[in-house]
């Protein structure tokens, strides 16, 4: 460069064992501040400072910028926390915790490149997370990472997709926020994993595991008809409550779960509005929920001051919630004692449509339980039809407490 200065140059000086310059910015929070660029050349310094006076130009400029680490804490606090589901929130606190800190969390907010994500995401594919997190090592008798015998626990590609996900997620808040110009995450694609091929229970075997816990006495069973019959999911009916159900009118209404959240047990609405609604009952469920409730007055009378007075459908002999893990404890337990093939209890949602076949459901009623928006999906599902043996043993669990044989509402 010349000896002379161009116009406004005057803001570029000799700084340590470089050079420095400043640009007057207001900043987010609409205050005028002096924005500073560093770098050991006054050529690399005027590019710099053009570079801002552009950003500056265009809109509020940070003048600090935290690291990813320090931003994803405030974004988790003052964001995610108030605006979404305390479960989703625990979920975007755990993929912060676990992957997104650790990789990138030292980067500041607004160096962090495309590159620098494409790495993390390629990184963590291949990286063993009892390594990472020194899962062996807290063991008292360690066996594989941590004795140099790497389980090679490498995060599914779900999960790295969720985690990217939620990367993008706070950075396009941080735009918002005007912290950042572009959302570099949004950059980087993350082929997306194969669909896990799942194998319900054919409407045989859940009938055999039905009539295996209603002759064991098995005081989940009717939970388990809620489950298979009903399509409920664990939250929704560990956390369903008396004033839901209506056994004269045999409607039920799904509109809460009860969930493990933080090492408490959460009593909040169902996740979406979809997911609540006002379900006619076929005869098999009014006659489990009449047992239960016939059960449950029972055990609140052999507890007697020990009751703890919950509205919950479904509880310990005390009157408490269940707790989540040990129904799916429960439910592994009890397939095990059926001679049933072992499923996640989520599967089980799979075979309810053909189960609402088997028990002679009108179509009409099963879109409604199901919760299809077009009557062919449905009828997709009752063209598989069980055998007549099958069809009568399940009708033959809805009469033992004298419940009519055709469900309500046919």
């Amino acid at each position: 460069m010349t000896g002379k200065r161009a116009n406004g140059e005057g803001s570029i000086y000799p700084y340590r064992n470089g050079f420095a310059a400043y640009v007057w910015v207001e900043t987010p929070d609409g205050r005028k501040q002096r924005k500073y660029v560093y770098g050991k050349t006054r050529e690399e310094v005027h590019a710099k400072w053009i570079k801002l006076h552009g950003e500056a130009s265009r809109g509020p400029v940070a003048t600090s910028v935290p690291t990813l680490a320090q931003y994803l804490a405030r974004w988790l606090k003052e964001v995610v926390e108030p605006d979404l589901k305390p479960k989703t929130a625990e979920t975007y606190a755990m993929h912060v915790r676990l992957y997104l800190v650790p990789g990138l969390g030292s980067k500041r907010l607004d160096k962090l490149g495309v590159r620098d994500v494409r790495a993390w995401v390629n990184g963590l594919l291949e990286q063993c997370q009892c390594c990472a997190q020194g899962k062996d090592s807290k063991r008292d008798d360690p066996r594989c990472c941590a004795v140099g015998k790497c389980c090679r626990q490498v995060p599914s590609r779900r999960t790295v997709q969720d985690a990217r996900a939620i990367l993008r997620s706070a950075l396009t808040n941080a735009m918002a926020e005007e912290l950042i110009t572009k959302n570099v995450a949004g950059l980087v694609k993350v082929r997306s994993a194969r669909r896990t091929q799942r194998h319900p229970w054919s409407v045989e075997e859940a009938r055999q595991f039905l009539e295996a816990a209603r002759a064991a006495g098995d005081p989940l069973y009717p939970a388990y008809v809620l489950i298979l019959v009903l399509g409920f999911r664990r939250g929704e009916v560990l956390g369903l409550t008396w004033d839901s159900v209506n056994l004269d009118a045999g409607e039920i209404t799904v509109q809460h779960q009860l969930q493990r959240i933080r090492r408490q047990l959460v009593h909040d609405e169902t996740k979406t509005e979809a997911s609540a609604a006002m379900l006619p009952m076929p005869a098999i469920c009014v006659a489990a929920l009449e047992l239960r409730h016939k059960e449950q007055e029972v055990a609140r009378h052999a507890a007697g001051p020990l009751w703890s007075g919950s509205d919950f459908v479904f509880t310990t002999r005390y009157g408490t919630p269940i707790e989540p893990r040990n129904f799916n404890r429960s439910f592994t337990a009890r397939s095990a004692k059926a001679g049933v093939r072992r499923i996640r209890l989520h599967d089980t949602r799979h075979t309810c449509g053909s189960l609402l076949a088997a028990l002679d459901v009108h179509p009409r009623i099963a879109m409604q339980i199901l919760r299809h928006s077009k009557i062919a999906v449905t009828m997709e599902v009752y063209t598989h039809v069980p055998s007549e043996a099958t069809r009568k043993a399940l009708r033959k669990l809805g009469k033992h407490l004298g419940a009519p044989s055709t469900p309500h509402g046919k």
